[in-house]
Parts: C-alpha cells; structure tokens; sequence
C-alpha cells in the first residue's frame, strides 16, 4: 500500500527540482513563469519578485489565465517544496511541458539570501467588495489592485457618464474625474441616474461625487466644473489613464480626439439618439481617430442634440454601462476591445450591429507621418457653428 510519502517520492523521479542559486537566474530575467501556489495568509508574509499568485486549490482552475502557453517554462514554489512537487505534476497532466518546482520552496529562497518583496493586498473590507472580481482569473487580485490604482476622466456627467461612472465607481476605480459645467435640471432625471430631484439646481460634478463615494469610498473624485477648451483641456487629460466620452457636441469631440492623440491616452467613445447609440474605442496606435470616423462635422439638422431630437431614458443606460466595460477592459489589457470597430445598437429592434473602422491615410492627426506631439489644439466652435453645442459642454448626454 503507498503512503503519502511513497507517492511524493515517486513524483520526484518525474519532476525537476531547481535549487535556488539556480532558479534566481530565472527570476531575475524573467524568462520563467515563476508560480507561487501557497495560501493567502502566507502569500502576505512576501513572495519572489515578479511571482503570479495562484493557490494550490485553484491552481488547475487559473492556470490557463495566466499561462496560455503550454511551451512556456514555470518554476512553481510553496513554503518548503512538497506542494510545489504537487503542482507541478498537476501541470505536467494538464500538458504544460516545461515545469519545475523550487527546491526548499519560500523558505530555503530566503535562507539563501535571495531578494523577496512582501505584497501588496487588499483590506479585509476591500476582499468582500471586490470578491467577484477576485474569483475571476482575468482580474483576481493583480488587477483588482490595478484598477484602484487607475484613473479614469469622464467627460460629462449626464446620460452616459452617469452609468459609466457608477460601474467604474463600484468596480473599484481608483480616481474617477468628472468634467461638467452644468447643473442638474429636472429634465437630466428620466436618464442621468447619478443625480437626484433634490439636487436640481446643484453642479452636475458635486452631484456625481456625492453618489459615487457614497457607492465606494475608495474611490476619489475629483471634480472639474468647467468646459473643456484649448486653455484646460491638456492639462486635465494628461492626469488621466483613459476618457470616457460623453460629450454632446462636435467641437468637444474634436478637441478631445487631438488631446487624447497627443497624450496617447485611450478613449472610449460613444453617442446616443433618440432610440440608437453607438460606441467604438480610440487607441491611438494606428488608428483610426474621430476624425477617421467624422471627417467634417456633419449639417446642424442632421445632427440635433438630445434635447432637440429627444432620447429613449434607458439608452445611455445601456451604452454607457459598454463604455465601463470597454474602459476595464483597456484598463486591465485583457480581451478584444472596439478599437477599429464600431458598435450599433438599435433599442426599437434590439440589435447590435458591428461596423469596422478603417485608420485614414490621410487624417490630419493620426496619418501616417504625423508627429502627434505637435497636434496644434484648436477651439473648433466656429467650425461646427451651429452644430449645437449646448450647455454642459464637456457632454451631458
């Protein structure tokens, strides 16, 4: 009959055990997938440096996250090596083809005098707000850490930035920005859903970060109660990792694709009328730009705003709940975004259309040999005079 200790020491004959002088060659090049499998509690107490935190139980559940290549090399450690062995032979079993376990594991690391940082986690609060996003093998606590860490500007504080800004708030988006000039009317309440009827007459950005750090308190917000134009909108942008656009006007649509092309910084774009809306993601990196999609602004009649034309109260609700998603997305770099796509969605006939977006060779701020640094940043109110460019000019959709 085999023991416990029977079967570990067969399991030494098939797997490789690298002993830490020569694992540290590893680690310091970063040529290996260094793979820490122990507990929570001793995860805390510090790990090798650039190590991937996945715990044994869930270790055959998260590996394809974090190691799609099976050609890959890991080194896989635990507090003294038997679990590492463990590990991975479970990996080997799932087709993984170059895998080693650290001889002494954590311990014999540190009795060697090797570097070891101790982690960064979560408060015991915070691990139950963001449970669900712990569980998720693309998030988990790497990048629950780095959401806190981003920042995300929203340009405007109605229609689309309300329900943008509530599911970055809740999932943990550390600094949220809100540009807005405007204050809260009557009229903004059958769709702007950070705002309240006791708030009307109250500025739109003190409204928003009355209900987003109400929703979390770690988020900060900051609150920029003006208009975006050439004298500000540099300066604000550069503070930010992404836009959310909520613009509802083309001059300020303009002036953020040159910024945010400028800066390299990601926007995620989007509009609404009547009963569609749209939504596409600007990167900056080959295009294509707004100007790509709208070369010219288009005729004031065929391009009213909401509070010319009307809107469907759920709309903004849908599509800027896809700008948050799209914004997690880019912020986490994980799937496919709606960078040179755009989305369409029709909520009379409830479809979604997707539309592909080419980069124009000749666009006058993303073409090929542009220097994008020197952008030239222009107020363009004369160009879409007429356009409609109502108040709450930073987007109050």
């Amino acid at each position: 009959m085999s023991t416990f200790q029977s079967y570990l020491q067969e399991l030494r004959q098939s797997v490789a055990e690298i002993e830490p002088l020569a694992a540290r060659a590893q680690v310091d090049d970063g040529s290996a997938l260094i793979l820490d499998i122990r507990e929570a509690d001793e995860y805390e107490q510090g790990h090798l440096p650039g190590a991937v935190w996945i715990p044994r139980g869930l270790l055959e559940m998260r590996i394809e996250a974090a190691a799609p290549d099976h050609g890959r090399s890991i080194l896989v450690y635990c507090a003294g090596g038997t679990r590492s062995i463990l590990g991975a032979h479970s990996l080997s079993l799932l087709g993984y083809r170059s895998v080693a376990s650290l001889a002494g594991g954590f311990s014999g690391w540190k009795a060697g005098g090797h570097p070891w940082v101790m982690p960064r986690m979560l408060r015991r609060d915070q691990e139950l707000r963001y449970s669900r996003h712990l569980l998720l093998p693309d998030v988990a606590l790497c990048g629950q850490l780095r959401l806190l860490d981003s920042k995300v500007l929203c340009l405007g504080a109605g229609g689309l930035g309300s329900p943008a800004a509530i599911y970055l708030a809740a999932a943990g988006v550390g600094t949220i920005g809100i540009v807005d000039d405007d204050v809260v009317d009557a009229s903004n309440l059958q769709r702007q859903i950070m705002h309240t009827t006791d708030r009307v007459g109250t500025p739109k950005v003190e409204s928003a970060a009355t209900t987003l750090r109400a929703l979390n308190p770690d988020v900060e917000v900051i609150a920029h109660r003006t208009r975006l134009d050439t004298s500000n909108a540099e300066q604000i942008i550069a503070g930010y990792d992404l836009v959310i656009d909520g613009a509802d006007n083309f001059p300020t649509r303009y002036l953020l694709n040159d910024v945010a092309l400028k800066l390299g910084k990601p926007v995620i774009h989007a509009s609404i009328f009547r009963f569609e809306g749209q939504l596409t993601v600007f990167r900056g990196e080959g295009g294509p730009c707004y100007r790509c999609l709208y070369p010219q602004p288009p005729p004031p009649e065929h391009a009213p705003s909401c509070s010319e034309a009307g809107v469907l109260g759920v709309l903004p609700g849908v599509v800027g709940v896809l700008q948050a998603t799209e914004a997690i997305k880019v912020l986490l770099g994980i799937g496919t975004t709606m960078a040179g796509r755009l989305l369409v969605y029709d909520a009379l006939s409830m479809r979604f259309r997707e539309l592909k977006l080419r980069a124009d060779a000749s666009c006058p701020t993303c073409g090929p040999g542009v220097d994008r640094s020197a952008i030239p940043l222009i107020d363009y109110v004369e160009l879409c005079r007429g356009g409609g460019a109502p108040s709450g000019a930073a987007g109050a959709a």
